[in-house]
């Protein structure tokens, strides 16, 4: 797969995401539509990860690419150790990754504070309507600084 695959993959469940804040989550409420959203993020970032790795591989730069995510994540910091965009982000991967996994209640399901409240082991986080769409923002805006990164570096 090439790095504009992977882009346009990750366009697709942004897109999906995107509708799911939009339509789903304003006309349901509940924490299963939050919890799928952030499985779409994941999702997301994944693809951008992957469309990263592939570009290293193009430039030579590295010779296998992990599927295994937190190998993923450690050959990105890696490569792009200098890009403190890309290095938070894959924190920021790498916690939406352990929320989706964690433990979680609901709260005030049906109503416009909907709450997740995920139990990490270093604590608790709580995902509201406002949250995930901040995530949504953050995720898009960094897509779009990988699409620019890897074309502009492959047009050069």
């Amino acid at each position: 797969m090439n790095p504009e695959e992977s882009i346009q993959l990750a366009l697709q469940e942004l897109k999906r995401a995107d509708h799911s804040i939009s339509v789903s989550l304003k006309y349901t409420r509940t924490v299963d539509v939050i919890k799928s959203i952030i499985e779409r993020l994941i999702n997301t970032v994944g693809f951008a990860l992957d469309a990263l790795i592939e570009h290293a591989k193009v430039q030579k730069k590295i010779l296998e690419a992990s599927a295994l995510p937190k190998v993923k994540v450690d050959q990105v910091k890696m490569l792009y150790a200098n890009d403190k965009v890309i290095t938070d982000f894959c924190d920021f991967y790498l916690m939406l990754r352990k929320i989706d996994k964690a433990k979680f209640a609901r709260t005030q399901e049906y109503r416009r504070h909907v709450t997740m409240t995920a139990f990490l082991d270093d604590g608790k986080v709580e995902i509201t309507i406002d949250i995930i769409s901040d995530y949504f923002e953050k995720t898009k805006d960094f897509l779009i600084y990988i699409s620019r990164l890897i074309q502009g570096e492959g047009g050069a």
